[in-house]
């Protein structure tokens, strides 16, 4: 019978600082007669960065062993923001941005809030996204009670939740004067009895809104922005500034508040989406996907329309050794940045799994 040799070159692989190592047969060929299990290095093929591949017989044929690199832990990081608030008329005040939250590269989220913690998620799980809407700008005339905009929809991202914008206030009664609470407040309308308060912001996510002027200027306040308080004017108030971020690959600042609306100088929309304020019937909305406010209305001779709040923005980005599978209701677009991936979603809720 014959007896397997042992080579005296393997005897001393349990030393400590031995450098023999069992060797492979090696070769593009293997001219013996294979026997299953049998392993060997064939140089005729290349895996991975190696310029061979390690090969095992199974008892038919040779099979290569796989290179695999493991993936690397499923962490996502994120902006969520809010559908802004719609403006209001009659030199009302502009709509609260959407609240704003932010996960990626130590970036601030809305109000000053920190940078909040990536999300460590799992495969072959279902996590909610929800794209909220941009509240309605109104339209009305001046005989109505209280004819304010409304508020935006809110935003979420698996356990991750932003708040929409708050409507502006309107002009003519101290109850409805004041701006609407939100991720962002609505800018106050203007009211001769001290009753234009301002819309106050979620912590965290956005800024309140600016005072109104007294009813003699006929002036609203600019809605609050993720990233500035709504200015607070004799002529109309400008919308607060957003907050700019990364997650894309490139800057871009989103969730302004929308501009007052008055006669003349209205104010300004919040840099980062904002409509502006308008002098006369005009609707300036915010920009969608971005949370911004709404724009307030002027007081013409007929019905205005205050702005409508921009549709908000789920943005997350993860390695790009997963993929994201979206449900039907929801509207997306993906691409890869360095070793990541973005994925924007722009419309719809519904769940997404990752693979």
């Amino acid at each position: 019978m014959a007896l397997t040799k042992v080579i005296t070159g393997v005897t001393d692989l349990n030393q400590a600082q031995s450098t023999s190592g069992l060797k492979f047969p090696t070769g593009s060929v293997f001219a013996g007669t294979p026997e299953e299990g049998m392993i060997r290095n064939d140089q005729s093929q290349s895996s991975a960065a190696s310029s061979s591949t390690m090969q095992f017989y199974n008892g038919t044929a040779w099979k290569n062993f796989v290179n695999k690199t493991p993936r690397p832990p499923l962490t996502v990081d994120y902006l969520v923001v809010a559908g802004g608030g719609g403006g209001t008329i009659y030199n009302g005040g502009g709509g609260g941005a959407g609240g704003y939250r932010a996960s990626y590269n130590n970036e601030n989220s809305g109000g000053g809030g920190s940078s909040e913690t990536t999300l460590s998620l799992a495969v072959a799980t279902n996590y909610t996204v929800t794209v909220g809407a941009g509240g309605a700008g109104n339209i009305g005339n001046p005989s109505a009670n209280c004819y304010k905009g409304t508020n935006g929809s809110d935003s979420v991202f698996s356990t991750i939740t932003s708040i929409g914008g708050g409507s502006g206030g309107a002009r003519n009664t101290s109850s409805c004067s004041k701006g609407s609470d939100g991720g962002s407040g609505g800018g106050g309308g203007a009211h001769g009895s001290g009753g234009n308060a301002v819309g106050s912001g979620t912590a965290n996510q956005g800024y309140a809104g600016g005072l109104g002027a007294n009813l003699g200027n006929y002036r609203g306040g600019g809605g609050g922005g993720a990233g500035a308080v709504g200015v607070s004017s004799a002529s109309g108030g400008a919308g607060g500034a957003g907050v700019a971020s990364t997650i894309t690959g490139s800057s871009v600042t989103r969730a302004g508040g929308g501009g007052a609306g008055a006669n003349s100088s209205p104010g300004g929309g919040g840099a980062g989406g904002g409509g502006a304020g308008a002098a006369s019937s005009t609707m300036n909305s915010g920009t969608p996907n971005t949370g911004g406010g709404g724009g307030g209305g002027a007081y013409p001779p007929g019905p205005g329309t205050g702005g409508n709040g921009g549709s908000g923005v789920v943005i997350l980005r993860y390695p790009s050794a997963y993929t994201i599978t979206a449900g039907g209701s929801l509207t997306s677009s993906t691409i890869t940045d360095g070793t990541d991936k973005v994925t924007t979603f722009t419309a719809g809720s519904d769940t997404i799994t990752f693979s």
